[in-house]
């Protein structure tokens, strides 16, 4: 396994991409880690002289992606349905000979199958990758999942997520490379944030002045931890804290039986005035500036963690649950010691912890709080900027098609 850095140089000759596509698929343009790498990816693409090309169903995010230099191809990518992906494949092979991408690369398992299937019918290179932790220990998920370790280049989010694929796919192992997502420093940045866009969310998620927020930005699903945190909450209102409100932000995503699971956890512990539920935020800069805390009680391994990310670029303190890439993305003991941590870090699924980390966190005098932020924003900056992924990533392809023309010279020797 590799782990891909980015040059500290710009590059001075112009980029092998230049004037070549590359097409990316990808289920939909809605919100997510996945989605916000590939609008990265494109508007880098586009930025260096080639056509960055994206089969999707569309989504919230295609304007942004057009406004990157991207472009839309409507796509129906977000099946998983046997019959039509293998239609899929016959409308990839032909869209491949329409458009002669030097490159195809699948974010997702579904849409991966089928780019697999027809670029193996096109001999096109083939890259994946990595944005999450597939479940399954079967043969039948082992094999589904397998198909994001089968590209040409396998691209993994986290050093966390590349040993992972090596352990369970270790056939794959040296076509892995580490390319963790970046943040766009000059957007999430406190000083870009103007102050009526902070007002602005406050107001539209019912939030009075003199209240703070402990925020929670993700997709409603059970194992993202929106009842641990509302356990937390629970207990923390029972010791007495006061003037803080819990803000639920994200996509339900049609989980109706889970978003009901939720309303009547809060309404069962009388939260309802403190737990607010408001949906996708699509000002997320604004949000983690208006939030005293975020917090990302995942019961589950993060892959990566990108609003914890997110939220130590803008400053803003963070409590996490430590599985998964958590110790790569936020420093905390053992791993440094307390005055040099970015966040805290607390056992998975036990509100009481998450509950101390939140106390902690909250109790932050002026001082200690910029200096944690100013640590916070440091370990990003020197990590986890966008211009270091997308140039990695660049990078990645780049080799991925030298390969390529090297076995084509090799067979014509």
């Amino acid at each position: 396994m590799r782990q891909a850095h980015a040059s500290p140089f710009v590059h001075a000759a112009p980029s092998p991409l230049a004037g070549r596509t590359v097409l990316q698929i990808i289920p939909a343009l809605q919100a997510g880690g996945a989605e916000r790498t590939a609008i990265d990816i494109a508007g880098a693409l586009a930025e260096v002289g080639a056509r960055a090309l994206v089969a999707t169903t569309g989504g919230r995010l295609v304007s942004e992606l057009q406004a990157r230099g991207g472009v839309w191809l409507p796509f129906p990518a977000d099946t998983k349905n046997p019959v039509a992906m293998a239609r899929n494949v016959l409308k990839l092979r032909r869209l491949i000979a329409d458009e002669k991408p030097v490159l195809v690369h699948a974010q997702s398992r579904a849409p991966a199958w089928v780019a697999l299937c027809a670029t193996r019918l096109t001999k096109t290179p083939f890259v994946t990758s990595y944005h999450g932790i597939y479940s399954g220990t079967h043969a039948i998920k082992l094999r589904y999942n397998s198909v994001m370790a089968r590209g040409d280049a396998v691209i993994a989010n986290s050093r966390y997520t590349g040993d992972l694929i090596a352990r369970v796919y270790p056939w794959a192992g040296a076509r892995v490379r580490v390319v963790s997502p970046g943040v766009e420093l000059r957007e999430f940045h406190p000083g870009s944030v103007d102050v009526s866009r902070v007002e602005a969310l406050r107001s539209a998620w019912g939030v009075a002045p003199d209240q703070r927020i402990v925020l929670l930005a993700a997709r409603l699903t059970d194992w993202k931890g929106h009842r641990v945190l509302i356990d937390a909450a629970d207990i923390l209102q029972r010791e007495g804290l006061t003037e803080t409100v819990f803000v639920l932000a994200g996509d339900h995503q049609g989980r109706n039986g889970y978003v009901a699971e939720l309303d009547a956890l809060v309404a069962a512990k009388k939260l309802g005035g403190i737990v607010k539920r408001v949906g996708h935020c699509a000002d997320m800069p604004a949000a983690l500036l208006a939030a005293s805390v975020l917090v990302v009680p995942s019961t589950r391994p993060e892959a990566f963690g990108l609003s914890a990310v997110e939220a130590q670029a803008m400053g803003t303190p963070v409590v996490v649950t430590d599985l998964g890439a958590v110790p790569e993305t936020v420093l905390g003991p053992p791993d440094v010691k307390p005055e040099q941590r970015t966040g805290w870090r607390v056992a998975p699924g036990d509100p009481a912890a998450l509950a101390e980390g939140l106390q902690s966190a909250l109790a932050l005098g002026a001082t200690a709080r910029d200096g944690l932020a100013m640590r916070a924003r440091a370990h990003v900056e020197a990590k986890f900027s966008r211009d270091a992924m997308t140039e990695a990533m660049l990078d990645a392809y780049s080799a991925v098609i030298e390969e390529q023309l090297t076995k084509i010279r090799g067979r014509h020797a």
